[in-house]
């Protein structure tokens, strides 16, 4: 076949996948080019296993021990705040915002990042992330790594928002961009692969799990390294209300020596949409909502409280070398999904469209499967007012109306504290202004008012 590296040839025979060429002469060059690359990024020892291991009868799951997670109080000392600034100072934090899905469920068809939501100046959640950073950037002295996690679907865009933004101030050394993995998607019945068009896999992202292979595979690891590197602050892009690398947060993880620790909201209703963190035989882990045994998302403690309410605002703090050791020992395993996926087959060359029932398998890797490896963990109590109000919906819970509506709560609070009444009136204060309560107390000017919509900046 024209064109077609023996190699991937060969490989696609052995492990009969070569159905994916019928066509190949009709496909354009940069089809081709294109199809040749997605084919040699497969490890198809690896898929081979997977639906090897998809086909196999489920055994039923040994059952485990099953507790509630201890959960460290806000309270942070002195001496935590201490070592958390001096690790700012010294440059041993980077900050990894996982940006990679679209806002399609918000309307919005961009990178989710892009999705403006400051309640006064309509600022995007990149730029309030980029500019918390750009602020501590300034207070302690040294420039902070900001890995922004894209995929495939957003890297074009994001990197081009970021650079007609001028990086919102930031270094643009300091900016590292690096792609998530995808996966193929493959029929649940036969195991082939599934192609959405002609030239083109169906493909999709490894799971934010995922995030923790490419940071080896794209060579961001070995960059921090050289740069001092020693803790790598993870969230998510959704979360405007995040407090950056938390240096009361971050001295906590040292002072304990923690190789991975969590931030916990807690649940006040069993049926709220968050993950939930336990000890599951003893080691630190985390049971989607959709997992948790009823009668365990219902069970109360003596004085009302949900007895497994620590929620999973997905903010976390790795030691660099926990995730070198992960990553070496070939990363997290993946998750199997079965879904039902519309895909083209090149021997009929017509479009499939499944019915009811799924019938492809997909494979993810989750995040939080890297807790349990962890020989020292930390689970730490953060206030859902201050640092929780995540943009998932168009409407309703967790959407950009409450996402705003929340944000103005928190920057009122701060205007109070500081005696300036806010007459009920939206305000936003730029991370460039004040990242915190006290620090607004520095900067408000003497008799200041507020009279009507208010933007500090």
């Amino acid at each position: 076949m024209t064109n077609l590296p023996a190699d991937v040839l060969s490989r696609l025979w052995a492990h009969n996948q070569a159905h994916v060429l019928a066509g190949w002469d009709k496909l354009a060059s940069s089809q081709r080019a294109n199809l040749v690359a997605q084919l040699s990024a497969i490890n198809f020892a690896e898929l081979d296993q997977l639906i090897a291991k998809a086909k196999q009868v489920t055994q039923p799951a040994k059952s485990q021990q099953i507790e509630p997670l201890p959960v460290t109080p806000a309270v942070v000392t002195p001496h935590e705040t201490q070592l958390g600034e001096d690790a700012l100072r010294r440059g041993e934090v980077a900050a990894l915002i996982v940006a990679g899905g679209q806002g399609s469920r918000l309307g919005f068809e961009k990178p989710k990042g892009m999705y403006p939501v400051g309640p006064v100046s309509g600022a995007s959640l990149f730029q309030i992330h980029a500019e918390k950073l750009l602020a501590l950037s300034r207070r302690y002295g040294k420039p902070i790594p900001f890995l922004v996690m894209t995929s495939p679907a957003t890297d074009a865009e994001t990197r081009e928002y970021f650079l007609a933004n001028n990086f919102f101030g930031l270094n643009e050394a300091d900016v590292i961009f690096f792609q998530q993995g995808t996966m193929p998607a493959v029929c649940a019945r036969t195991g082939r692969l599934l192609l959405e068009e002609p030239g083109n896999l169906a493909l999709s992202p490894n799971g934010h799990g995922g995030t923790i292979t490419a940071l080896a595979e794209r060579g961001v690891l070995t960059e921090l390294q050289k740069r001092g590197v020693k803790h790598v602050y993870y969230f998510q892009v959704d979360n405007p209300l995040l407090k950056m690398c938390d240096a009361g947060f971050v001295g906590k993880h040292i002072a304990t020596r923690s190789e991975a620790s969590s931030k916990v909201v807690f649940k006040t209703k069993p049926e709220e949409k968050v993950g939930v963190f336990a000890l599951l035989d003893g080691k630190c882990g985390m049971i989607e909502y959709s997992d948790l045994p009823q009668e365990l998302a219902t069970a109360r403690e003596a004085n009302g409280e949900l007895r497994f309410r620590a929620g999973n605002p997905a903010i976390h703090l790795f030691a660099v070398d926990f995730l070198t050791r992960i990553t070496s020992s070939g990363g997290l395993a993946f998750h199997i999904a079965r879904k039902a996926v519309t895909h083209f087959d090149p021997e009929t060359q017509a479009v499939v469209k499944p019915g009811t029932e799924p019938n492809a398998l997909k494979f993810e890797r989750f995040i939080f499967d890297a807790l349990p490896l962890a020989e020292r963990w930390l689970a730490v109590e953060t206030s859902r007012a201050e640092e929780f109000s995540p943009l998932k919906n168009a409407t309703g819970a967790d959407s950009p109306e409450t996402v705003r509506a929340d944000q103005i709560a928190l920057f009122s609070r701060w205007l109070e504290a500081a005696g300036v009444p806010t007459q009920e009136q939206p305000v936003e204060i730029s991370p460039l202004f004040a990242l915190d309560p006290e620090e607004l107390k520095r900067q408000i000017p003497p008799k200041f008012a507020i009279g009507g919509p208010t933007y500090l900046k």
